[in-house]
């Protein structure tokens, strides 16, 4: 159990590609805000101390230009920067290694910058209140050196009508533990249906299958134990493969499944929403005015 606040570290540093613009600082809600403003205001509101952003150093100057007016005062603001050299241990970068490494790498990244339990999610992903009072409580509580969690989405409430989409399918044992998450790479809807491509075949998925939209609760233990997993990862991809990604989900499975920790999945029914594809925009848009109509947030957050 800790006594301090934890933080929440924010993916940021993606490149975006099938997005085709930098969706991390595009104006989603009524009063020009972001989609992660929505999490970090609901992440204050569940009583997070502090907000870690993961960026590439290339755009550090306009990301703190359009962040830090506000969000100054209304709490802790730190940055690390996501680069392929990092954490490298002396490996060679092939030249057209254009994509970052991944996320687990970017939260390598930000190992001196932990200070105790720590949330981590998506820039680009809307979560839902519930979400975060469920993991703060779980930070505060139950979390431990070995001991994390992760919160699980209805596959149904995460699907994109633009196109396929990544989500990590989590199954679990009796006593609501993690016992497996599968990368599922390419998901997609067909007649209300949710269809997994499996090399040459396709397979059907339930609908209320739980999903990873990885938002993961660790201690600083998780992302020092990973920097091993990496090294391992680059010998293995580095030269052969210029797209691999060391990935949250795929790290977690490793740490399940060689018996270095165990992680809790934490149900919610909160409503996901998020930006994949640019078509997408316009849906994401819709919704934060239907949450803003309700009373659920105020029309500008930080007024």
């Amino acid at each position: 159990m800790s006594t301090k606040k934890p933080s929440l570290v924010i993916l940021a540093a993606g490149m975006a590609s099938r997005y085709g613009g930098n969706k991390q600082t595009e104006s989603f809600g009524p009063s020009g805000e972001t989609i992660m403003e929505y999490s970090i205001y609901d992440a204050i509101k569940a009583g997070f101390g502090k907000v870690i952003f993961i960026i590439r150093e290339e755009f550090a100057e306009a990301f703190k230009a359009a962040i830090e007016p506000k969000l100054a005062g209304k709490i802790e603001l730190d940055y690390v920067y996501q680069s392929p050299e990092r954490f490298s241990g002396g490996r060679e970068i092939p030249a057209e290694r254009v994509k970052p490494f991944g996320t687990q790498h970017a939260l390598l990244c930000t190992k001196e910058a932990l200070d105790g339990p720590f949330a981590v999610i998506n820039a680009d992903d809307f979560y839902g209140l519930e979400a975060f009072e469920l993991a703060y409580a779980f930070l505060t509580t139950d979390v431990a050196d070995g001991k994390y969690a992760s919160l699980g989405y209805e596959l149904k409430n995460t699907l994109s009508d633009n196109g396929s989409v990544t989500r990590g399918e989590i199954s679990t044992n009796e006593s609501g533990n993690v016992t497996g998450i599968i990368e599922r790479k390419s998901i997609f809807k067909r007649e209300g249906k949710a269809i997994t491509e499996e090399g040459d075949t396709e397979k059907e998925l339930p609908l209320d299958t739980k999903v990873s939209m990885n938002f993961f609760c660790f201690t600083p233990a998780f992302v020092n134990w990973s920097e091993g997993e990496y090294g391992k990862f680059l010998d293995a991809n580095l030269t052969t493969d210029l797209k691999a990604e060391f990935l949250i989900p795929e790290v977690a499975d490793i740490c399940i499944n060689s018996g270095n920790g165990e992680i809790k999945m934490i149900p919610t029914k909160a409503k996901w929403f998020g930006v994949t594809f640019k078509e997408d925009a316009p849906v994401v848009k819709e919704e934060l005015k239907k949450l803003v109509a309700e009373g659920a947030y105020p029309e500008n957050l930080w007024a």
